[in-house]
C-alpha cells in the first residue's frame, strides 16, 4: 500500500530483458535502507525489490506489468517517481493506492499558469472511474481531478510537485500510468452486481 506522494525521483540505470520479463536497476538514496522482497512504487507501479547494492537496486516486471503500464517503455536515464510502501502508523498524506496500474493514458496538454501546471490527459476507457475533485494516482503521484470533459480530464500540479517528480519531464504525447481510486473500484463492482 502507498500513498501517492512520491518520495524520490530515481533514474533507470539499466533495462535488460530476461524472457517476457524487464530487469530494471534503478539509481536512489534510499537504496542502502532496501532489503530484498520489499516493495516500491515505481511511476506507480508496485515492483519487488530482487536486488540491492549500495546506490541502486534492481526490480522485475512481468509481462501483465508491462503490457499494462509505461514500465516497459522505460530507458536508460529516464526519472522514475519513486515511494516506499507504506508503514502502519504513518501519515496518509495522499490517497490509498495500492500500486496496480489500471491503464495508461497520453497526456495531450500542459499549460503553464504562472504558479502552477494544468495537465490534461485523454479520458480512459474506463472513464466512470472518474469523478471531479476525486482522487486519481498519475505515475505514482496522489492528485485531485480538477475538471472532467467528455473525452479529457485535467490536474493541476504545484509548483512543488512538479519540481519533485517526473511531471517536469512530462510534454504531450508522453504516456502514463494511471490508477484509479480503490474505493470507487469496489463501488463500482458493487453496483455492477
Amino acid at each position: 500500500m502507498f500513498t501517492g506522494i512520491v518520495e524520490e525521483v530515481g533514474g533507470v540505470v539499466s533495462v535488460t530483458k530476461s524472457g517476457t520479463n524487464l530487469d530494471l536497476v534503478i539509481a536512489a538514496r534510499f537504496a542502502p535502507e532496501l532489503r530484498v522482497d520489499q516493495s516500491v512504487s515505481h511511476n506507480g507501479v508496485c515492483l519487488t525489490v530482487v536486488k540491492v547494492q549500495p546506490d541502486q537496486y534492481m526490480v522485475s516486471a512481468v509481462q501483465e506489468t508491462l503490457e499494462r503500464s509505461n514500465i516497459g517503455a522505460l530507458n536508460v536515464g529516464d526519472p522514475v517517481n519513486l515511494e516506499r510502501c507504506l508503514r502502519l502508523g504513518d501519515r496518509l498524506d495522499g490517497h490509498m493506492v495500492q500500486g496496480h496500474v489500471d491503464t495508461v493514458v497520453p497526456c495531450i496538454a500542459v499549460k503553464d499558469l504562472d504558479g502552477s501546471r494544468w495537465f490534461t490527459f485523454k479520458l480512459p476507457e474506463q472513464g466512470e472511474m472518474l469523478v471531479e475533485k476525486g482522487s486519481i494516482c498519475i505515475n505514482g503521484v496522489s492528485l485531485t481531478i480538477a475538471d472532467l470533459a467528455q473525452d479529457s480530464f485535467s490536474v493541476a500540479v504545484i509548483p512543488y510537485t512538479f519540481e519533485h517528480t517526473n511531471f517536469r519531464t512530462l510534454v504531450p504525447g508522453g504516456i502514463v500510468n494511471i490508477e484509479y481510486d480503490v474505493i470507487g473500484k469496489y463501488v463500482q463492482r458493487m453496483l455492477a452486481r
